[in-house]
C-alpha cells in the first residue's frame, strides 16, 4: 500500500488542541490523526457497508454545496 501525503488548513486553536489530546494519548500528531481517520471510516463502513477499491466518485453522496 502506497503512502500518501495530503495538508489540511486548520485553525490554530483547534491545532493546539489537537495536539494536546495526541500527547495526552501518547502519540505523535500525524499518528492520532490517522487513528481519527480510522475511527470514521470504521463508524461510517459499520453504517453504510464496506467501501470496496472499485469505487467511483460518482458514487460518493456528497452534502450540497453552500450558495
Amino acid at each position: 500500500m502506497a503512502v500518501k501525503s495530503v495538508s489540511i488548513r486548520i485553525e490554530e486553536e483547534m491545532l493546539k488542541k489537537l495536539s494536546y489530546v495526541a500527547d495526552y494519548e501518547g502519540r505523535s500528531l500525524n499518528s492520532h490523526v490517522l487513528v481519527l481517520i480510522r475511527e470514521s471510516i470504521k463508524d461510517f463502513e459499520e453504517e453504510h457497508g464496506l467501501i470496496t477499491d472499485n469505487i467511483s466518485p460518482s458514487d460518493n453522496v456528497k452534502p450540497a454545496g453552500k450558495n
